[in-house]
């Protein structure tokens, strides 16, 4: 009788440390940092790591997509490298800002395009497929630069990574818009249910009528498109285009993603976590900085909390 009254209970507690963990672990870093460095909780510094964290989140968002339909995505950083040339180059025309924002967009959702067709229809590993558009893209990029940075300072283009928006910087708005788009997808319309079900069953989605491939497509071009969006802002903010950057951002998003709770077994995740884990990220870069720790161990701590994910993803799954 004992044990049957145990069971809810633990089933309560996984359910909440599922739910809210990675809130929780957030909160203990910022808790942690506010006592080590009286520069961590002050507003320029919080803003600081919302416009940083932009970045990756919006990344983050098309790799969320991906991770539950139980696929990968490692091309998104050369695709933001890509993107943001592809746009700077497009735009040395006068009057030429939109005519670069859009061609870097499209390329980049189109090479995700590529990177789906192969994986739905090709039945290609996703892990070979992208690691190959990783090369490509990065490849692409360094030919068409000759391997050397494009400056644009004087462009209306900057607005996207410099300008605020009252007291708002807007790459946090970009972010913002692309987050709130994507949860509204996958919680209140057929594509998200069709995304879960493609991720927690192949075959009985496919059995159930829903066209796998073409959702595993479409997952991956919009992974292209929102690392197309995190090269434009990128580049905007820096005023520069550089053929070399965007190097780890995969993964940094693939961190944010299983920090956030999304099962890289597929079927599980939400954009909201995903936001959360973005944010872990981003404020132990941030507490690093701080606190004059090395970039050698930064990367240490990071492969470190991204295993920690995982092991507590497969414990709540037993």
């Amino acid at each position: 009788m004992e044990l049957v009254e145990k069971k809810p209970v633990l089933a309560l507690r996984k359910a909440f440390w599922k739910n809210y963990g990675s809130l929780f672990g957030l909160v203990g870093i910022c808790l942690i940092l506010t006592l080590l460095s009286d520069r961590f909780m002050t507003v320029p510094n919080l803003v600081n790591i919302a416009r940083q964290v932009s970045i990756n989140a919006i990344i983050a968002v098309g790799m969320t997509l991906v991770i539950i339909t139980g696929g990968i995505d490692l091309s998104v950083g050369s695709l933001v490298a890509l993107s943001g040339c592809v746009a700077i180059m497009a735009m040395e025309l006068p009057g030429a800002d939109f005519t670069g924002i859009v061609l870097g967009l499209a390329v980049a959702a189109g090479a995700g395009l590529f990177s789906g067709v192969l994986v739905a229809y090709g039945m290609i590993p996703p892990f070979i497929t992208t690691l190959a558009m990783l090369t490509i893209a990065r490849g692409t990029a360094l030919v068409i630069t000759a391997g050397q940075p494009l400056v644009r300072f004087d462009s209306p283009y900057r607005v996207l990574g410099e300008s605020n928006l009252g007291p708002v910087p807007v790459p946090i708005l970009i972010m913002g818009m692309v987050l709130l788009l994507a949860h509204f997808i996958l919680k209140h319309t057929p594509l998200g249910s069709c995304i879960y079900a493609t991720g927690g069953n192949e075959e009985a989605a496919r059995l159930s009528g829903i066209r796998v491939s073409r959702i595993k497509t479409l997952v991956y071009a919009l992974s292209g498109f929102c690392a197309g969006i995190s090269g434009l802002v990128l580049a905007a903010r820096l005023g520069s285009a550089q053929p070399n950057t965007g190097t780890g951002f995969e993964l940094d998003a693939i961190a944010a993603v299983v920090l956030g709770g999304t099962s890289l077994m597929g079927g599980r995740g939400s954009i909201g976590g995903t936001l959360i884990g973005a944010l872990i990220i981003g404020v132990l870069n941030n507490g690093f900085n701080l606190l004059n720790v090395s970039p050698y161990y930064q990367l240490i701590a990071k492969g470190s909390v991204i295993i920690l994910a995982v092991l507590l993803d497969q414990f709540l799954r037993r």
